[in-house]
């Protein structure tokens, strides 16, 4: 099995800066944005993403978790998935413009569960979805409004993603999916 870095912690950091850009110039600046990171480095890069907005606007953008665990539709296939904390910023969502954060978007399965998520929580203005990699292979009709990395990649590669402040290194891997079932 062989595993390439295909972005360093040089790069990741370049395409949060863009990506930060390219929401506030979606947005019109930084009023009513809410960023909320899908467990677990969804929540990384979200709080990465509104630090950076609020450096660049001036403006604090407030950032949060949502756990999408009880909304997926594997979850007879993997029924020891354990809950994330679901964490709303102190305004909510209703009215705001809301961003999901994700590090890797491949079938979108877990966009939709967001999406279902949400609708439990408040009824925000828009929600628009911020991924480091999109990978391809989408099983359902979503689209990343912005992209960090746009990878193709084989139906049996891994995407790996590492983020120093949870895995105490930085980059993205492929792994091929060579002797893997």
């Amino acid at each position: 099995m062989s595993t390439r870095i295909v972005l360093h912690q040089a790069d990741i950091a370049r395409a949060l800066t863009r990506i930060s850009h390219e929401i506030l110039e979606s947005n019109r600046g930084a009023e009513n944005l809410v960023i909320l990171g899908i467990p677990t480095r969804g929540v990384t890069l979200a709080d990465r993403i509104a630090a950076l907005i609020t450096e660049i606007s001036g403006v604090g953008v407030p950032a949060g978790s949502l756990d999408v665990t009880m909304y997926r539709d594997d979850l007879h296939r993997n029924p020891t998935r354990s809950p994330q904390r679901t964490e709303i910023p102190a305004g909510g969502i209703d009215g705001k413009v809301v961003v999901l954060a994700d590090d890797v978007l491949f079938s979108g399965r877990s966009i939709r569960a967001a999406l279902d998520a949400l609708q439990d929580i408040g009824r925000p203005a828009a929600v628009r979805l911020a991924t480091l990699v999109d990978r391809g292979h989408r099983e359902l009709p979503i689209r990343p409004d912005f992209v960090g990395k746009n990878l193709p990649s084989a139906r049996d590669e891994r995407v790996n993603v590492r983020l120093t402040e949870i895995d105490g290194e930085e980059f993205v891997s492929i792994e091929d999916g060579e002797g893997r079932e």
